[in-house]
């Protein structure tokens, strides 16, 4: 199996918020992550990446949070999406 995309969209919250999102389905996990998912969610406020959901490869599953990183406990795409979105209100709050 070929890495297949699922979703890569960017929409428009105002003129200086934007939340784009990357997801691929992968043949196999990437090193760190223990699922077959490569994913990318951020939310970017006047140019600056405020919020990202991520796995990139050896560091696994975490968040970025403003100048923080943490790890996150992914278990399915919908509950990273809903986390994500969660946390996205929360911040422009």
């Amino acid at each position: 199996m070929k890495a297949r995309l699922i979703e890569k969209s960017r929409t428009n919250l105002s003129d200086e918020a934007f939340i784009e999102i990357s997801l691929w389905l992968l043949p196999s996990p990437v090193s760190g992550s223990a699922h077959n998912f490569k994913y990318r969610l951020a939310l970017v406020v006047n140019g600056e990446c405020v919020l990202r959901y991520d796995n990139e490869r050896g560091k696994g599953d975490h968040r970025h949070l403003g100048g923080l990183e943490e790890r996150f406990d992914f278990t399915t795409l919908e509950a990273l999406i809903r986390s994500f979105n969660r946390d996205v209100e929360r911040m422009l709050k």
